[in-house]
């Protein structure tokens, strides 16, 4: 089984560059059992409308996770209990909308889906470990022991990525980190079978400060002055990866990040 993940897709820029990226990594790396893509930045960096995930769609995207930024939009919180290809964070409360796990099938084939978010430098919510657990079972109750499970752990503190992903090796497929927006060089193989990265990075405007003009950040920085951060549209690029999974055991065969400049 492949699967390409998208990073962050932050602001137009990064629909823009999405959409330029897809074809031309298709064309040089084939065709993929599952498409997926970070989502919570997309509508002017926080939140997503109906628009925006119709598009997604119509580019071939098969499911969309997210992160804290999901609920910046009210409006699509009807989206998020409708629909069951975009997750938001499993760990909030039950009572929130949408849902934060489930299994996705695409031409006979099956993957486990799992969102989570961090606690550490992050809004109050309950623990990503323990809510793992519970998934982790109730999804191999679902599709099977060897079920390919992919999850996205939205978390800021580079230690809790990594402690996550140990605690999950060998149960997991993967566990790829997000919100950071910067793409991390320690894609590997764990021990025990799951594919690992800190963080997929940004499919956005890289000339800039995490998407947004540097100039708009650095006030922030140098008054510490509440100011309006205005999106990048320069340098447009894709960071993802390519996950490539043993569908006997659901263990990762190998893990790639892409960086695409379309500009």
């Amino acid at each position: 089984m492949k699967i390409l993940f998208s990073g962050d897709v932050a602001w137009n820029t990064g629909r823009a560059a999405l959409a330029a990226a897809l074809p031309e990594i298709k064309k040089d790396y084939g065709s993929f059992d599952f498409t997926i893509i970070n989502c919570e930045n997309a509508a002017h960096g926080k939140g997503m409308t109906e628009r925006i995930f119709n598009d997604f769609i119509s580019l071939g995207v098969d499911a969309m996770t997210s992160g804290n930024h999901i609920w910046d939009k009210p409006d699509f919180f009807s989206m998020l209990d409708a629909e069951t290809r975009v997750f938001r964070p499993a760990n909030y409360a039950r009572s929130c909308p949408g849902r934060g796990y489930g299994i996705i099938e695409r031409k006979g084939k099956k993957l486990g889906i799992i969102n989570l978010e961090g606690q550490v430098f992050m809004p109050p919510i309950d623990s990503p470990f323990s809510c793992a657990d519970d998934i982790v079972e109730e999804l191999k109750s679902q599709g099977g022991e060897n079920l390919p499970i992919f999850v996205d752990f939205h978390a800021e503190a580079t230690s809790e990525k990594q402690a996550l992903a140990y605690y999950l090796d060998g149960q997991v497929s993967a566990v790829v980190g997000t919100h950071t927006h910067v793409q991390t060089a320690d894609a590997k193989i764990l021990r025990h079978g799951t594919a690992y990265i800190t963080d997929a990075g940004m499919t956005g405007a890289h000339d800039g400060i995490l998407g947004v003009k540097y100039e708009s950040v650095m006030q922030k920085f140098l008054t510490g002055l509440p100011c309006k951060f205005e999106a990048s549209e320069d340098g447009a690029a894709f960071n993802g990866i390519i996950i490539e999974v043993d569908e006997v055991t659901g263990l990762a065969l190998n893990i790639t990040p892409l960086q695409i400049f379309v500009e």
